[in-house]
C-alpha cells in the first residue's frame, strides 16, 4: 500500500520528488512548462507595457503635439520608453517560449495580454470596462485554456537541419503560395472597397499572415535553440 503526503492540499504518493521529477511524473514536459512560464510573462510584459506607453503618450500630449496629430514629442518622455523596454523583454520572453512549447500552446497565450491591458486600463486610465469586455476577455480565457488542454503533442526536432527540410516540403510550400496569393488579394481588391467598414479584411490579413510568421517564429527559436546546444 503506497503512502501519501499532502503537498498544497493535494496527496502525492510519498516517493515522488517535487521538482522537475515531479512535472515528469504528471506527465508534463519540463520544456512544456518553461515555455508556458515564458509567455504567460511574456502576455503580462506586453500587456502593461501598452498602458504604461498611453500614459507617456498622454503626458507628452499635454505638453507638447500629440502623437496622434503628428507630434514626436512622446520620444522626450521616460515613461513612454520605460513601456517600449517593458514591449521589448515580453517579445523576447514570447520568442524564447517557442523554443520550448508548441506553437499552438504559446500562440493562444498571446490573447492574455488583451487581458491585462484591459483590466489595467480600467485601474490605471479609468476606461470603462463595458459588458461585452468582459465577456470578451472571459472569452480569451477560455478559448486559451481549451487550446492549451487539447493541445497535441509536439514533434521533437533533432537538427537544424530537420528545420529546414520541413520548411521545404511540399505541402508547407503550398500553403504558403496560397496564403500570400490570398493576402495579395485582399490588400488589392477588398481593402479599397471595405477597409474602412469591414474590420473583418484586416483581420483577415492578419491572421493569415500571422500563420506563416508565427511558423517562422517558432523554426528561427528551434533553430537557435539547437544551435547553442551544439
Amino acid at each position: 500500500m503506497p503512502s501519501f503526503k499532502i503537498y498544497r492540499g493535494a496527496a502525492l504518493p510519498s516517493g515522488l520528488i517535487l521538482g522537475r521529477k515531479t512535472i515528469r511524473a504528471m506527465g508534463v514536459s519540463v520544456d512544456n512548462v518553461r515555455g508556458l512560464t515564458l509567455a504567460l510573462s511574456s502576455s503580462i510584459f506586453i500587456g502593461t507595457s501598452f498602458i504604461v506607453k498611453k500614459k507617456g503618450l498622454k503626458k507628452a500630449g499635454a505638453t507638447g503635439v500629440r502623437a496622434g496629430s503628428g507630434g514626436f514629442s512622446y520620444l522626450y518622455e521616460p515613461l513612454w520608453w520605460v513601456g517600449m523596454a517593458t514591449m521589448i523583454i515580453g517579445e523576447a520572453a514570447n520568442f524564447a517560449a517557442y523554443a520550448f512549447a508548441p506553437a499552438i500552446l504559446v500562440t493562444p497565450l498571446g490573447a492574455l495580454s488583451i487581458i491585462v491591458s484591459a483590466v489595467l486600463a480600467h485601474f490605471t486610465l479609468k476606461e470603462k470596462l463595458h459588458v461585452f469586455g468582459v465577456l470578451g476577455c472571459n472569452l480569451c480565457v477560455v478559448g486559451s485554456t481549451t487550446i492549451v488542454l487539447h493541445a497535441p503533442k509536439e514533434r521533437d526536432i533533432e537538427s537544424v537541419k530537420e528545420v529546414w527540410y520541413l520548411a521545404t516540403e511540399p505541402g508547407f510550400l503550398v500553403y504558403t503560395c496560397l496564403v500570400v496569393v490570398l493576402v495579395a488579394v485582399l490588400i488589392v481588391r477588398l481593402v479599397p472597397r471595405y477597409g474602412q467598414t469591414h474590420m473583418i479584411v484586416y483581420v483577415g490579413i492578419c491572421s493569415l499572415m500571422g500563420s506563416l510568421t508565427v511558423m517562422s517564429v517558432k523554426a528561427l527559436s528551434i533553430a537557435l535553440r539547437l544551435t547553442i546546444q551544439g
